[in-house]
């Protein structure tokens, strides 16, 4: 199904646009400086809109500053207080997250979405597992897949009956099969496009696998228009972590896909520390490409030969491939990160 596109800024979200990425700061909003600095570093990862919080009316002042110095769509995450919404619009940001359980007086909620419209500004209604109001939660007072819903559709009731139809919809909950059935039963209630996404998902390990495992399935399920990774700590590790379950599933190329071996008795390097080498001087690398790091000649060498750039790892050597064929045999073992290093730049300079 496709989904009503919405204009984020420059970028599309929904109509059959690709499946856009984002992320949020976790600077001081105020710091200016800091979360510029952290917003480029987000984009150069790949991130596609950023988020920012705005707690405070200082916050807000701060918006227009931010946006003049960075190059993606701004969106101001708004809680509790209307006014602050309002404030951002005046900032000129490129959309609002608002979420029902935080802000409901439909009085104040009309007054912003009326500025909103004036202004072209989209909403994304952003209902959280965590701050659903008593009369969306069960009789022991549990958030539920049906309250978020009705919570959501509640609030866009009252956004169409305002005659505002620019919106992105979220159902988030901490619990994955809780978040999976959320965002099936409003795919089935509306078209506008889904912001999806796990909740407080956890630390980079826990919650890239939760992310995985829920965000996995709905994308499979054809739901899902921009996404989000909730992690703890770095943000630029929640943009790595979106690219690569949308690169899982083929929904998106950036950057290098890599086939790297478990390792076992037959690995006679150390592969896990060549990898790692390769993955972290590689890093800034945008274009699509497959690179396979193998300990031995069992898997190593079909995987090799499949992908773009590849070693195969013998006994304290390894031979390096380019689209199949080998290049550079018994490379030692203490320069295989660094020739493959090398390789790959040369791959990538020859397609340019």
């Amino acid at each position: 199904m496709t989904r009503h596109a919405v204009m984020i800024g420059g970028v599309q979200i929904g109509g059959g646009a690709p499946i856009v990425v984002q992320s949020m700061t976790n600077t001081d909003t105020c710091d200016v400086a800091g979360t510029v600095s952290q917003i480029g570093r987000l984009q150069c990862a790949g991130c596609e809109i950023v988020r920012v919080a705005v707690p405070d009316l200082e916050a807000a002042k701060a918006l227009p500053k931010i946006k003049k110095q960075i190059a993606i769509p701004l969106v101001a995450d708004v809680h509790f207080d209307h006014r602050l919404a309002l404030a951002a619009i005046e900032a000129g940001v490129d959309k609002l997250r608002l979420n029902p359980g935080t802000i409901t007086d439909k009085e104040k909620i009309a007054e912003v979405v009326r500025s909103a419209k004036k202004a072209k500004i989209p909403i994304r209604v952003g209902a959280n597992s965590g701050s659903l109001t008593k009369e969306f939660r069960d009789a022991h007072g549990h958030p539920t897949a049906e309250g978020m819903v009705k919570s959501a559709l509640a609030e866009i009731c009252l956004l169409e009956e305002l005659d505002f139809t620019d919106i992105v919809v979220s159902l988030k909950g901490t619990d994955v099969p809780l978040t999976i059935v959320a965002y099936q039963k409003v795919a089935s209630e509306v078209d506008y496009p889904l912001h999806i996404g796990i909740t407080e998902a956890g630390t980079p390990w826990e919650g890239a696998i939760r992310s995985a495992v829920g965000l996995g399935i709905l994308l499979e399920e054809g739901l899902g228009d921009t996404i989000r990774v909730s992690l703890t700590g770095d943000p630029v590790e929640e943009v790595r972590v979106a690219y690569e379950i949308l690169r899982s599933l083929r929904l998106r190329e950036r950057g290098i896909t890599y086939r790297v071996c478990p390792t076992c008795g037959r690995t006679r390097i150390d592969l896990a520390a060549i990898a790692g080498q390769v993955q972290k001087e590689l890093a800034d690398v945008e274009e699509p490409l497959t690179v396979a790091l193998m300990g031995c000649v069992v898997n190593g060498l079909g995987e090799a030969r499949e992908a773009d750039v590849g070693f195969v790892g013998s006994d304290g050597s390894g031979t390096i491939y380019v689209a199949g064929e080998p290049v550079n045999h018994s490379v030692p073992e203490e320069e295989l990160a660094t020739r493959v290093v090398q390789v790959v730049r040369d791959v990538l300079k020859k397609a340019s």
